[in-house]
């Protein structure tokens, strides 16, 4: 802001004080003692949970050390699909029923801490692989909230348990090859036949898709492209699941839907494929909120990006709190110069800006998640999920470059922590679009 105080629309003085608060924070003495808690601890500072949330990240943290990080490393390399026994064993532990309303199967109950354990268990996945697991909680967090607010209650009590139990795993279908972020701007159509509606067109980065026995496809279902966003609506479509790269089905008459798996720079696991619907007949009672819910897609769509976006901010501290533990370890095990690494003050300094920050971001996560909780987080969410992104590239490539040359090696760790970092500011909504088109006009509201 310094410097561009008048496009903001305040006063010069409006900073006056912060650089006194700035040289504090960047004190050697102050960096000495914060470096040496974290050196000893391997924690970015205290978390100051509940006692029944400390319950919750301990078993996550047990099941990520037994089932996870075991195999987190070989699913990035050799792009594998996620193991059954991780997926099942999250679903008995109830992970997909996180954010859920209990009436429906889940563990959701209301009140303002609700969606504390999603934003905790999040972490804890994330911080063993954010491709084989912390990112398994996502589309279940986005689909869940789409049929809670807009769906029949018919269609609450057909979907939403077998979401909850893990029983049905979930993609979302709505960017679109020559539309990313601009949501508005989908050309899949649903045009309605008798009791069935036919989609066609394509879908890409759709995350999961081959394992989802749910897509939820946002489709333009009024063919006046004038209405833009007003006419595009939710359909929860069903789908055997399917391992691998490639998947196909087709139905008599014609009608066909594939996928292929789109190779990533990291990320890996989930796949993230594109999706083309050639004729794909759907049933009517499919249309989220059936009849009601006709126009209503981008609105229930955007609602739930508040949730996602929340928990790709909790995936965000996870994976700095890895790299900021492998960076502690690497450091006191490392000899330069005839001394430890970890002794250098430049090492202790970076190593304490790291964990500050990560402490922050999870600081300010939870506060998102009561805004979120409390109907109106909107604004909170797409700021912490853009502060927390950019701050988890920052902390990985420290990390990274704590470790030299080995840090650029598949065997370590945190070079797979680097190139999943860096997926974190496009996907649910990118950095940009959050800043000019959510956060901004948010602010410049009166």
């Amino acid at each position: 802001m310094t410097g561009r105080e008048s496009l903001w629309g305040v006063d010069r003085t409006v900073l006056d004080g912060i650089a006194a608060h700035i040289a504090a924070g960047r004190d050697p003495a102050l960096l000495e003692r914060v470096a040496g808690r974290v050196m000893a601890t391997r924690e970015a500072g205290p978390r100051h949970l509940s006692g029944e949330l400390q319950l919750v990240r301990t078993a996550f943290r047990e099941f990520a050390a037994d089932q996870i990080v075991p195999v987190a490393d070989r699913i990035h390399r050799d792009d594998e699909d996620i193991p059954a026994a991780i997926i099942d064993g999250l679903a008995d532990m109830g992970c997909f029923g996180l954010s859920i309303p209990a009436a429906y199967g889940g563990y959701a109950e209301g009140g303002a801490d609700e969606l504390l354990s999603m934003v905790v268990v999040t972490e804890e996945l994330s911080r063993a692989s954010l491709g084989a697991a912390g990112s398994l909680i996502t589309r279940p967090e986005i689909i869940g909230a789409a049929i809670t607010r807009g769906g029949t209650e018919e269609q609450k009590r057909r979907w939403l348990p077998a979401i909850a139990s893990g029983e049905r795993l979930c993609a979302v279908a709505v960017t679109e090859p020559d539309c990313g972020s601009d949501v508005a701007a989908v050309t899949t159509s649903a045009v309605r036949d008798g009791e069935e509606w036919v989609l066609n067109g394509v879908k890409t980065w759709c995350t999961f898709a081959g394992r989802a026995h749910y897509l939820l496809v946002l489709a333009r279902t009024d063919p006046d492209r004038a209405a833009g966003h007003r006419g595009l609506s939710l359909f929860v479509i069903e789908k055997p699941s399917f391992t691998g790269h490639e998947w196909r089905l087709t139905q008599e008459g014609g009608g066909s839907v594939e996928g292929r798996a789109i190779r990533t720079l990291g990320y890996r696991g989930m796949h993230s494929f594109e999706v083309g619907f050639d004729g794909w007949r759907v049933p009517a009672n499919d249309l989220i909120g059936l009849d009601d819910g006709l126009g209503r897609g981008f609105y229930l769509q955007m609602q739930a990006f508040a949730n996602a976006r929340l928990q790709t901010a909790a995936r965000a501290v996870g994976v700095m709190q890895s790299a900021l533990e492998l960076a502690v370890d690497y450091a006191t095990q490392r000899s330069v110069f005839g001394r430890s690494l970890a002794d250098y003050q430049l090492t202790r300094a970076k190593i304490a800006r790291m964990a500050a920050l990560t402490a922050a971001c999870r600081a300010f996560t939870f506060a998102a998640a009561r805004a979120v909780a409390a109907g109106d987080g909107g604004l909170e969410a797409a700021q912490v999920k853009q502060v927390a992104c950019r701050a988890a590239e920052w902390v990985t490539r420290e990390a990274q470059q704590l470790h030299g040359g080995y840090g650029y090696a598949e065997e370590y760790g945190i070079s797979r922590l680097f190139v999943d970092a860096r997926v974190l500011s496009i996907f649910e909504g990118a950095d940009e679009v959050l800043a000019l088109r959510v956060i901004a006009r948010r602010l410049s509201k009166p």
